[in-house]
């Protein structure tokens, strides 16, 4: 199928930045909604649609399958995000197989967030791996296993206190055999710091993570509430009192002004969906190439 390393081949090329665009799979059976997110982020100029694996440990359609569904049916490439948490070495070499044959030729491989405590009793993790065994779990399965082997991202958590160990732990992951990383989102100096610092240690490409804040309580739960993301109190400040139209305008000077300030250190975009909503995406997407960063 045509075009499915779109993105890699951009991503190492050097010249323009491709951009990833992250949307969650649906909660339920109905895909019209995800579909036509993700055919409305084709055609506002997606290089590729990225996956999450079951975000927050809640359960949503399997990452791999909706991956394969855009590739297939939208002619476009995805990269489903998989995680140590859910799978095993049999259940992985089983999904890399099928993946193959469905033309994904993009992974991403993460730890996956904690089963909340509340809920432990019934649902276990399974962790045969960690995050850097799982790369190199694969790595050598598409090696060893495949016509061609597979592209492999990590993930890099620029929020993290301490980011000297999280570094470390990139390297190793390098080691194993990660091409490159997937930044968690820019809204701090700390984190714009940890991205320069990443950029001179590291070998591997760079995707520089950017999510909209679309309002005042968006960016407090972001802050509070979910791991690896942190929010300036300034840049939450700035949605005082605005409506939905006016949170979304500030969405995209935000997240512009992020992406400048990230553009020197970076070889891609990683933009990730808030709430599903696309047509936001498509007009960031928009002003990040009229600005010259894409």
């Amino acid at each position: 199928m045509s075009g499915e390393n779109r993105f890699y081949e951009a991503f190492c090329d050097g010249g323009r930045k491709p951009i990833a665009v992250e949307l969650d799979s649906p909660e339920g059976p109905d895909t019209e909604k995800f579909m036509a997110g993700a055919a409305a982020l084709r055609d506002g100029g997606a290089d590729l649609i990225t996956v999450a694996d079951c975000p927050v440990a809640r359960p949503r359609m399997d990452s791999s399958l909706a991956a394969c569904k855009i590739r297939r049916e939208l002619g476009m490439d995805a990269m489903p995000h998989m995680t140590c948490r859910d799978r095993n070495r049999n259940a992985s070499q089983a999904l890399f197989l099928g993946l193959y044959a469905e033309g994904i030729r993009n992974l991403m491989l993460v730890m996956g967030d904690p089963v909340p405590k509340e809920e432990r009793q019934a649902v276990k993790g399974v962790y045969n791996f960690n995050s850097v065994g799982f790369i190199a779990f694969a790595e050598r399965f598409g090696r060893e296993r495949l016509p061609e082997p597979f592209h492999i991202y990590g993930a890099l958590n620029l929020n993290v206190r301490n980011f000297d160990l999280e570094l470390a732990r990139a390297k190793t992951k390098e080691a194993a055999g990660a091409q490159g990383f997937f930044t968690q989102p820019v809204l701090t100096e700390q984190a714009l710091e940890n991205l320069k610092l990443a950029r001179r240690e590291l070998k591997g490409r760079l995707a520089g993570g950017i999510i909209p804040v679309v309002s005042q309580r968006n960016g407090l739960f972001m802050d509070q509430n979910i791991p690896g993301i942190s929010v300036d109190p300034r840049v939450i400040a700035l949605y005082e009192g605005a409506d939905k139209e006016r949170g979304e305008e500030l969405a995209l000077e935000v997240s512009a002004a992020a992406a400048k300030a990230m553009d020197p250190y970076i070889d891609g975009y990683y933009l990730m969906t808030p709430f599903g909503r696309a047509g936001l995406m498509v007009r960031l997407m928009d002003r990040l190439r009229a600005e010259g960063l894409a």
